[in-house]
């Protein structure tokens, strides 16, 4: 006699499905006295088999096990209902989720099935903060989530990914892209000043915004300090450590995949990276005397138009960075770099890296790099100057970055003199 061990294993997996779900509804239901508990371990054990055995009955006798299950969970839901129970729908709806996980299972989808389940444990445990969070959120907060999901989950994908215009220069999902970035991360400020206090929540989203686009942390705090969105001095210390972010991100880019250039490239960054250090420092110092100060007014989570300026900007530049690489080509590298820095220092990055080892020498190879990156760093101060305002706020928030490409321009002026 032999067993059909496929049959076996995906059973198996359903029954785990549902004891995983009902460890957690049991749980829940822990102080309800004997009898009292509406569904529990077995309860949603037996659902999750049940549907691993119905995926392997015919369509007929499937579909008939199915209604009696959706026909016993709604009524066991109006029972509860009549007696004046205080019963939510939700113990019913992971009643049919658990059912048709087991069906998945039983189908072969077994990993599927069970990442899945751990996921709906984990969302039905989050009960409590899932309703802290909704209490704490304002009809502000919810709007944004509904606008944010319709550009980057309705606009973004409907856009084509293929190259437009001259020179092949305009990629309307990459371009749009940037407008994702910068909502995402105003939108993520805006909830952590509420959540952390304005201090913390700055600084958080400059570091870890930094990592995705230090040019779009820019340009989100530049329009805050021209709002007066916030604290003036942890706005201001922000754009300068997202710098020091990207600063730190592209010489690990180097070592990784043009170690020859890291030496002298670190040479050529190491002083914009102490400025951008200690003006970070001096506008946090400034901030915490309350320079600046006064009522921190929350804006808009998402104002369209940084986001758009900084989109409008990326489709600019790509046209004379298109141009410069077709008619320079790799005679023209220092051109090419710097234009293509202006909007991605990655990819300026990684244009070097596709380039012959020995097309530059390992010295001039990293003190060329660095002139994408310094590039970048200038467009930054010139959109903070205009996006903050010319005037104060402006200065204060392109400052920092001015000072940082000034301190490492004279080094590389240096280093070529001393070559």
């Amino acid at each position: 006699m032999s067993f059909d061990t496929e049959l076996l294993r995906t059973l198996a997996a359903a029954l785990a499905v549902g004891f995983l779900i009902g460890i957690e509804r049991g749980w829940r239901q822990r102080e309800a006295s004997d009898g009292g508990r509406v569904s529990g371990l077995r309860t949603f054990g037996l659902l999750g088999l049940s549907g691993g055995i119905a995926s392997h009955l015919p369509e007929s006798l499937g579909a008939v096990i199915g209604l009696a299950v959706a026909a016993s969970l709604l009524l066991g839901y109006r029972s509860e209902l009549a007696r004046g129970a205080s019963m939510s729908v939700t113990n019913t709806l992971v009643g049919f989720i658990t059912f048709a996980l087991g069906f998945v299972a039983g189908q072969g989808l077994v990993s599927e099935a069970l990442a899945i389940a751990a996921v709906t444990t984990l969302i039905l445990t989050l009960r409590q903060e899932a309703h802290a969070m909704l209490k704490g959120m304002s009809q502000k907060e919810v709007e944004s989530i509904a606008r944010f999901a319709i550009v980057a989950l309705v606009v973004l994908p409907l856009l084509p990914d293929a190259s437009y215009g001259p020179y092949d220069a305009w990629n309307p999902r990459q371009i749009w892209m940037v407008v994702v970035i910068v909502l995402g991360l105003s939108f993520a400020g805006y909830v952590a000043s509420r959540r952390l206090g304005a201090d913390k929540g700055i600084m958080l989203t400059a570091l870890f915004g930094a990592l995705v686009s230090s040019t779009a942390v820019t340009v989100a705090y530049a329009r805050r300090l021209r709002a007066n969105d916030g604290p003036q001095g942890p706005l201001v210390a922000g754009i300068a450590l997202a710098s020091l972010v990207m600063f730190a991100r592209i010489q690990v880019l180097a070592f990784a995949l043009i170690p020859y250039t890291s030496k002298s490239l670190a040479l050529a960054m190491v002083p914009a990276f102490i400025v951008g250090g200690l003006t970070t420092l001096l506008a946090l110092r400034s901030g915490a005397k309350g320079e600046g100060a006064g009522p921190v007014k929350l804006g808009n989570p998402l104002d369209f138009g940084p986001a758009l300026l900084l989109a409008g900007a990326v489709a600019l530049i790509a046209v004379p960075a298109r141009w410069a690489l077709e008619r320079f080509g790799d005679q023209g590298i220092v051109v090419v770099l710097g234009l293509t820095g202006m909007w991605d220092v990655d990819a300026a990055a990684l244009t070097l890296a596709g380039l012959p080892d020995d097309i530059l020498e390992p010295h001039v190879a990293g003190l060329v790099l660095a002139v994408p990156v310094l590039v970048n760093t200038l467009w930054k101060a010139v959109l903070a100057l205009f996006i903050a305002g010319p005037r104060t706020q402006g200065w204060k928030a392109s400052g920092p970055l001015f000072a940082s490409v000034l301190a490492s321009a004279v080094a590389i002026a240096g280093l070529m003199w001393l070559r």
